[in-house]
């Protein structure tokens, strides 16, 4: 028991320092990781030399902006809390030595997969209700980086 309880802080700890480290390339601070132009506001409304709006804040901007957002809640959020979270029940389900922490272990499976298929859902109601609108963009939540 002691060695196993020596081994969960040493590696906890490895892991915290390592995550610390490892973080400022995970960050997605970069631009163009959404849109076109560098983030999730698809407009300006800047005009150029000849006093001409390129991207003007319109309608369609509105719903690039959206499909935007609902692009990086799923894939930039969802998907890697969903790893983690399948990482961490496997854990303890791997490491479970009685009845209740494997119950625990599948109870956070069963959650995860549901919180993966709540976020597909919401996707495609979204999409769906946004090419009924008339969005006529690229298509509805796939538009991942340049």
């Amino acid at each position: 028991m002691q060695k196993t309880k020596k081994f969960l802080i040493y590696n906890s700890i490895f892991i915290i320092v390592f995550m610390l480290l490892f973080s400022p390339v995970m960050s997605l601070a970069q631009p163009n990781v959404v849109s076109d132009n560098g983030g999730l506001v698809p407009c300006s409304n800047t005009p150029d030399a000849s006093g001409k709006i390129l991207q003007p804040c319109d309608f369609n901007a509105l719903m690039d902006l959206v499909n935007n957002i609902i692009t990086f809640i799923l894939f930039y959020m969802a998907i890697p809390i969903a790893a983690i979270m399948f990482a961490y029940a496997g854990f303890l389900l791997i490491t479970a030595g009685g009845g209740e922490a494997k119950t625990k272990a599948k109870g956070i499976f069963t959650n995860a997969v549901l919180g993966l298929l709540l976020a597909a859902a919401a996707w495609l109601i979204v999409s769906t209700i946004l090419s009924i609108l008339g969005y006529e963009g690229a298509w509805i939540g796939l538009k991942i980086g340049s």
